[in-house]
């Protein structure tokens, strides 16, 4: 089973109302995470991405956003991810993924067989193809 990697975008319209037909993807992915049906791994970057947009753009309690992270990384069939080869990373950004957060999870992703991303950024799934690294379909 391939792992997904998950995008800080995604982790936002799952926890939000800024796009219902988004949040409707990422509730079902998540679904079959809780029935082990799908693995989802969400790396430290997107977890520091998560935390800075709710508590800076939403105003969102800190023990509140604390909550929300302490129950993603103990769901079912979602594990937690740290490691950042740097120069994997550096062989990818800025040429290849001009953004450094998704390049962080584009170099997971390559040094991790069996894994693709989650993303609802078109700039980036673009990249990330064109960079030969497989982009899963929300």
């Amino acid at each position: 089973m391939k792992k997904i990697i998950i995008d800080t975008n995604c982790l936002l319209s799952f926890v939000t109302d800024r796009d219902v037909n988004q949040q409707e993807k990422v509730s079902v992915l998540f679904g079959a995470c809780k029935q082990l049906k799908k693995r989802v791994v969400c790396h430290q970057h997107v977890i520091s991405e998560f935390v800075w947009v709710l508590s800076s753009v939403y105003a969102v309690q800190a023990e509140n956003v604390r909550r929300m992270v302490a129950d993603l990384i103990s769901m079912p069939g979602v594990e937690y991810a740290a490691d950042v080869d740097m120069r994997t990373l550096l062989s990818l950004w800025p040429q290849r993924i001009p953004d450094y957060g998704d390049a962080v999870l584009a170099a997971y992703c390559a040094k991790n067989k069996g894994t693709c991303i989650a993303t609802f950024d078109r700039r980036f799934r673009n990249a990330l193809r064109k960079a030969g690294l497989p982009v899963f379909r929300l």
